[in-house]
């Protein structure tokens, strides 16, 4: 397990070095429900753009969605790529949302039982339903992405082919006994991603990360 006490200076160090990053960009909860679906395999200026499609032909509502002829959907979401299949599993997520009874009901669910509920949708996978746990429901779970797992890995506290389960829970057990631990996780995931796209990327800016004097890979 990372530990504790080293897991919270990454934090801080790049907290310090960034600042608060104000994530998960969306206006409402569904909004950013749709983002974490349509983020899959392609970059946030992109998701903006089909949120944005949405937006302008006013269907960012979830009956909306149901209701909207598949083709058309897709045409709105060509920027996120996979535009046909993001259109399908994108109206298997509203017509789920719907017949769960929306968020109203959703969030009286543990988030034990919300998170087996979002695994069930066809789509849906484990980061997916962390990133909707985390920002939309405000549920302390910890994201696992690939860039957790590039950091990490290169900093030397992971070997970083360990299954998902296995490093959230790491994550979350680490950083346990954080007072608000919902605030932390949110910031501390929205931190990984910032660093990783800009400095530990996959080729690393070594000489100008926050990180260097820690990290293993830096100092082989």
């Amino acid at each position: 397990m990372i530990k504790p006490k080293k897991c919270r200076q990454i934090f801080d160090v790049m907290l310090n070095s960034y600042g608060p990053q104000h994530w998960w960009p969306g206006e409402t909860p569904f909004e950013i429900m749709l983002g974490a679906v349509l983020t899959q395999n392609t970059s946030w200026s992109n998701v903006e753009k089909a949120i944005s499609a949405l937006k302008v032909n006013k269907v960012l509502n979830p009956r909306a969605i149901v209701n909207t002829q598949h083709n058309h959907l897709a045409v709105w979401l060509t920027p996120v790529g996979y535009f046909n299949l993001k259109a399908t599993r994108l109206q298997a997520y509203c017509s789920w949302y719907l017949d769960t009874g929306e968020f109203a009901q959703l969030n009286k669910l543990e988030t034990t039982e919300l998170r087996k509920a979002l695994l069930s949708v066809k789509g849906v996978g484990p980061e997916t339903a962390d990133d909707i746990l985390l920002y939309a429901f405000s549920r302390a779970v910890f994201v696992i992405d690939a860039y957790t797992r590039r950091l990490f890995s290169r900093l030397g506290y992971i070997n970083g082919d360990e299954g998902y389960e296995i490093l959230r829970i790491n994550f979350e057990k680490s950083l346990s006994k954080q007072l608000d631990k919902i605030e932390l996780f949110n910031e501390y995931h929205a931190l990984i991603v910032h660093h990783a796209k800009y400095f530990c990327k996959t080729k690393p800016r070594c000489n100008e990360c926050c990180l260097q004097n820690r990290c293993a890979f830096r100092l082989k």
